[in-house]
């Protein structure tokens, strides 16, 4: 039994996303103390939804998609109810293994992961690291799981901060990039919802070739750019303005507010 505590957005699209793979409803428990949204839930996907006491009772596995600020006294309250023979995944950004852990009876194994925004399209990234108590079988079940809604790696703990600065973050960048571009287009004359479909398909074109290609991104760059072309144009202007070092400047902030969040 999988119970998914929390059905915000993340949490409703790892419900989809489970239901959609082959995962049967009534094998499935769902929190959500929002009445009108756990009617919503019943009718549309069929699940039982239950207090996050009963759910903890009751299921072996517990996927954990409150915001970080709730987790801890969610821990605390079904704390009693979990054993070490369950699994605990947590989506919950900034929260590390040993503090989750601390706030679990001993032994339990906990599993944190770093989702994104493209998993409520099913086109999510996610990372996967183990605590203290997660072996390989457990972090097979994680990858299982949270697979119903993208690709899924392997991360060391470690690293958390920096995935949630590339790939947790990262969706913003490129919308912040596309706005520009979008804006570009308009000041030149050209109608917006023109503009908005020419970067929106370019940047959904560019990123399969990314992904499927196995091309470095630098062999894909120089292939679209001419010597003394448009494109040779626009990257020295990008150069020019420092465009690269705040990129990289950008994501360590991130990665720097990540630690500063999780206490690492």
């Amino acid at each position: 039994m999988i119970a998914i505590i929390g059905a915000g957005k993340m949490g409703e699209a790892l419900l989809a996303g489970m239901l959609a793979k082959g995962h049967a409803p009534g094998d499935v428990l769902v929190t959500e103390p929002r009445a009108e949204h756990a009617r919503e839930l019943r009718t549309r996907y069929g699940v039982e939804v239950v207090p996050g006491q009963d759910a903890a009772k009751r299921a072996d596995t517990l996927l954990l998609a409150l915001k970080p600020q709730d987790m801890l006294a969610l821990l605390d309250e079904i704390g009693p109810h979990v054993g070490a023979d369950r699994l605990v995944i947590s989506v919950a950004a900034g929260l590390t293994t040993a503090v989750m852990e601390s706030h679990l009876p001993a032994g339990v194994p906990v599993v944190r992961a770093m989702p994104n925004t493209p998993a409520l399209m099913g086109q999510g990234m996610t990372a996967v690291a183990g605590g203290a108590h997660a072996g390989s079988a457990h972090l097979d079940r994680a990858e299982q799981l949270l697979g119903t809604v993208g690709e899924v790696i392997r991360v060391g703990e470690q690293h958390m901060d920096t995935v949630t600065a590339i790939s947790g973050s990262g969706p913003a960048y490129f919308y912040f990039i596309a706005e520009t571009m979008i804006e570009a287009g308009v000041a030149m004359g050209m109608p917006r919802a023109t503009a908005q479909k020419l970067v929106g398909q370019t940047i959904t074109g560019a990123a399969a070739m990314l992904a499927e290609s196995g091309e470095h991104p630098v062999v894909l760059r120089e292939a679209v750019t001419s010597p003394g072309g448009t494109t040779a144009a626009a990257l020295r202007e990008l150069e020019r303005h420092g465009v690269r070092t705040a990129f990289t400047d950008a994501i360590e902030a991130a990665r720097d507010r990540s630690q500063a969040l999780s206490g690492s």
